[in-house]
């Protein structure tokens, strides 16, 4: 179980954003590996947090790495297993709230779970292992033009429709490589070789309809500034345009609470050369200013 890391983004950015208070209690409602709540614990006495996650594996690994850095650190944890837009804080409000969104990085380097084209794996996906829907289930059996649909809106891919009609002419698929090769295929030779893989696009589309995450982050945003205590402050890391637009808007348009972050903050240089990863991710942050 410990063998499921998460390297948290922008996390200096995150805690000094946040002003962790002693005493105060935060919801993680993307605990992953525990990175950032492990780094809300140490930033003041008395901390307590609730962690959300909907990847069983992922609750595992946090409870033993917290209780692995400091004993007491698994006590002050409250742990929700579930997606965070099905969550109901039933009456508490939090000092701080944060979310990072997308796939963890064990997801994305564990093959078994599907995610990535660089290893043969099954098509799966899924977030939450107890969901009956996968990456396989919308490749093999939805139509064209929805296949077209979700490439196009959510991976913003600009040859959806000839992705979705060389899919459907080729289906079955099993693995991601076989999948990606086909993707591939629909491109010029001159273009298959860049530095972004031509199935990049799909791939993020694919996660995103499995899991539904545009339509579950909506949700929790419309949501999560009432759990916010007065002057409580909230955090969202995205990592491409889709989700930052949904957290920009949803930010802006609430007169509870306050833009704190007029452009996103992004990554150093310092911290992509040690994690690559956090190129793409920008962090957006609000208070809230009524109660």
């Amino acid at each position: 179980m410990t063998n499921f890391v998460h390297i948290p983004v922008l996390s200096r950015e995150l805690i000094a954003g946040l002003f962790v208070v002693a005493g105060g209690h935060y919801l993680d409602a993307t605990v992953g590996g525990g990175g950032h709540s492990l780094l809300i614990l140490q930033a003041a006495p008395d901390v307590r947090i609730t962690a959300i996650d909907q990847d069983e594996v992922a609750i595992a690994a946090t409870r033993a790495r917290l209780a692995e850095v400091e004993p007491c650190f698994a006590d002050r944890v409250q742990f929700w297993r579930g997606n965070f837009a099905d969550y109901q804080p039933q009456g508490m409000q939090f000092d701080g709230i944060i979310a990072d969104l997308g796939v963890n990085s064990s997801q994305l380097d564990t093959p078994t779970r599907g995610f990535s084209f660089r290893h043969s794996a099954p098509l799966d996906m899924r977030m939450n292992l107890q969901q009956s829907l996968s990456a396989a289930d919308i490749i093999n059996t939805w139509d064209e033009g929805e296949l077209a649909d979700i490439f196009f809106h959510y991976g913003e891919e600009r040859l959806s429709r000839r992705i979705a009609r060389r899919i459907v002419q080729n289906r079955p698929f099993e693995t991601t490589t076989q999948l990606a090769d086909v993707i591939a295929s629909c491109y010029p030779s001159k273009s298959r070789y860049g530095r972004i893989h031509p199935a990049t696009r799909v791939f993020q589309a694919l996660r995103i309809a499995v899991n539904q995450e545009l339509t579950a982050l909506e949700t929790f945003l419309s949501r999560a500034p009432q759990w916010l205590k007065l002057g409580g402050r909230i955090g969202v890391i995205s990592f491409h345009s889709l989700e930052d637009r949904r957290v920009k808007q949803s930010f802006k348009s609430d007169s509870d609470l306050q833009v704190l972050t007029k452009k996103p903050i992004q990554a150093q240089a310092l911290e992509i050369a040690d994690n690559p990863r956090s190129r793409s991710a920008k962090l957006r942050l609000a208070e809230r200013i009524t109660s």
